[in-house]
């Protein structure tokens, strides 16, 4: 394991607050690398409420200065993808932080809310609703070799849980992009800048084997008159939805462990250059 720790930060938009943490922690953490984890909240988020007690149990107020503090980033997903981005009330705090991360040139990984927010806001990326959920285990195909998505077979397996999807065909003709895997049905998997610095990731990789599961009964629950789709190549036992499968294990592993090698050659690229 590599002695010198990579600090992470990481702006957690997601429900499940703590599984979230708990699954990023665990990604992060069971690989080759020494990892430091800040989680932190957009403060704009609760302006007209006081913070959740839980919250600022498990997380701290993001605060700009410190941000060049971390050698990465991570914006998670939200379950905002069917609002637009002008009636996020944390939305200007979040382009701020993309903001500080291009200028100090900190590595960047955005995940699936977090990917349309950032690709919108950096590229002019538009977002559209698509007519039905994606949501399940599907297969993901290359486009472009991607350093984050070595030592993956073509093809490889990872879960899909989202209403909308950016335009794939201006993401393909911006010179500054690259996309790297669509699904069989030409959804999303990532793209990344020319320089690889800031990644957008619309799988939720992090999820672990009960995750899709704990997503639909949430929303499910929120809502019991409406009848949500269940998630797709998931179950051993579909009709019953018992048994899921974690069929994306080995992606998982692979990917996080990848972007923490390119983090860390990051680092020392950086170390270099000032001595």
């Amino acid at each position: 394991m590599n002695s010198t720790p990579l600090n992470i930060g990481i702006l957690n938009l997601m429900h499940d607050k703590v599984d979230t943490q708990r699954r990023f922690s665990t990604v992060l953490k069971a690989g080759s690398f020494n990892v430091n984890i800040q989680y932190l909240y957009p403060q704009t988020h609760y302006s007209t409420r006081p913070v959740p007690e839980l919250v600022q149990q498990i997380s701290a107020p993001l605060n700009l200065r410190k941000v060049q503090d971390f050698d990465a980033f991570i914006i998670t997903g939200a379950p905002v993808e069917q609002i637009p981005f002008t009636e996020i009330t944390y939305i200007n705090e979040v382009h701020q932080l993309i903001d500080k991360l291009v200028k100090l040139d900190i590595p960047q990984l955005y995940i699936c809310w977090g990917a349309m927010a950032a690709a919108n806001y950096l590229y002019d990326i538009p977002k559209h609703q698509l007519s039905e959920k994606i949501f399940g285990v599907f297969h993901n195909y290359f486009e472009h070799n991607d350093p984050l998505l070595a030592g993956l077979p073509n093809g490889f397996l990872a879960p899909h849980a989202r209403y909308a999807e950016l335009d794939l065909a201006k993401i393909t003709n911006d010179h500054r992009l690259i996309v790297n895997a669509v699904t069989e049905s030409n959804h999303l998997f990532s793209f990344r800048t020319r320089d690889a610095k800031q990644y957008f990731l619309f799988s939720h990789l992090e999820y672990g084997r009960d995750a899709l599961l704990k997503e639909y009964l949430r929303e499910r629950n929120a809502h019991p008159g409406v009848e949500y789709l269940k998630p797709q190549n998931y179950f051993r036992d579909p009709l019953h939805m018992k048994d899921p499968k974690f069929s994306w294990e080995a992606t998982q592993r692979i990917f996080f462990d990848n972007w923490l090698h390119t983090v860390a050659k990051d680092v020392e690229e950086k170390q270099l250059i000032k001595e």
